[in-house]
């Protein structure tokens, strides 16, 4: 099942009719003679409706009354009422995929996707960093987003810093809860994974031709079940759900606010003001002053996490002096 913000217009009216005069019956009637559809056409959306989640009470005589809205990240709900210019005002959702990382990819060749996000209830073949498989039963919020930055290539090994930084003012803002930021771009609740992203950049003659950013949310999953799928592969150090925090909160209500401090965030590295975002990220960062063992494709280096630099690179400070390190698995040995 697919569906996107713009193709399913008879819907879309007919949901957001109900949702605005959800105190009261609507006839199948009156549907039919506001929205100028036929009164089999309102019928068959309202079934649909149903079907992704929606509640809707029909009763003989009085017609149809929305009583809850759905769960489902679906693309009308994303895009209704975002303050945002860019980012989120194309969505695409999908009960499931192999890999939103993988639609998007495909997706991003064509220009009017600029901003577009990806999303899926859940993925059979979800991607982490480094090739890594990424769990991702439903109940997670899994979805990528795709870009056309005018920044400069040496800022594409900070923007998955400055995304993750994006996401903790969210999750602050919605949850009252303030996640650690762990190089390069793990989000941690008590030192457990509640969140992880991973870019995709497409070059054409040093320039960036798109950028795919994936984010993968353990918003209300079974912690266990993951542990258990996870608990022997390396580096694993545990996994947060946000649902621990707060029972009531809905999935929308993050997406949304996500989106919206993204788009700042992506408005000051287009303005190259890499300052400010490596500043705030070092005050939430739980990397920064630590004992570390990193993890490289040139080996493993130990010694004190100092700073990042412009470009996210992780300055580490030991006997033999301070190595920069643009990507690696850190290891956190002193708390």
């Amino acid at each position: 099942m697919i569906y996107n913000s713009f193709d399913n217009p008879g819907l879309v009216k007919v949901l957001t009719f109900l949702q605005t005069h959800n105190t009261e019956y609507l006839s199948g009637q009156d549907l039919s003679d506001v929205l100028h559809i036929s009164r089999v056409a309102v019928w068959k959306h309202i079934k649909k409706i149903q079907e992704l989640g929606y509640t809707v009470e029909s009763k003989q005589k009085l017609g149809y009354k929305l009583t809850s809205n759905s769960e489902l990240l679906l693309p009308w709900e994303i895009t209704s009422e975002l303050k945002t210019k860019i980012i989120g005002q194309r969505a695409f959702y999908f009960d499931s995929t192999d890999s939103t990382q993988n639609q998007a990819l495909i997706m991003a060749e064509d220009s009017e996707n600029d901003g577009a996000i990806i999303i899926a209830d859940s993925q059979t073949g979800g991607k982490g960093r480094s090739g890594r498989k990424w769990v991702s039963p439903k109940g997670g919020i899994w979805m990528s987003i795709i870009l056309q930055p005018k920044f400069d290539i040496s800022i594409t090994t900070l923007f998955p810093i400055a995304s993750s930084l994006a996401l903790s003012y969210a999750i602050e803002k919605v949850f009252k809860k303030t996640p650690e930021l762990k190089w390069p771009n793990d989000l941690t609740i008590k030192g457990k994974k509640v969140a992880g992203m991973l870019v995709d950049v497409s070059l054409e003659s040093n320039r960036i031709e798109n950028l795919v950013l994936g984010v993968g949310i353990n918003f209300d999953v079974d912690v266990k079940q993951i542990e258990r799928n996870l608990k022997n592969t390396p580096n694993f150090y545990g996994v947060a759900t946000l649902r621990d925090l707060n029972k009531k909160t809905k999935p929308i209500q993050l997406v949304q606010q996500f989106l919206q401090e993204l788009e700042k965030i992506y408005n000051l590295l287009n303005e190259k003001n890499t300052k400010k975002i490596i500043s705030e990220w070092t005050k939430r960062s739980s990397t920064i002053g630590k004992e570390v063992e990193i993890n490289t494709i040139n080996g493993k280096v130990k010694g004190k996490a100092q700073r990042i630099d412009e470009d996210g690179a992780l300055v580490v400070s030991s006997k033999n002096g301070n190595s920069r390190i643009i990507a690696g698995d850190v290891i956190h040995l002193s708390k």
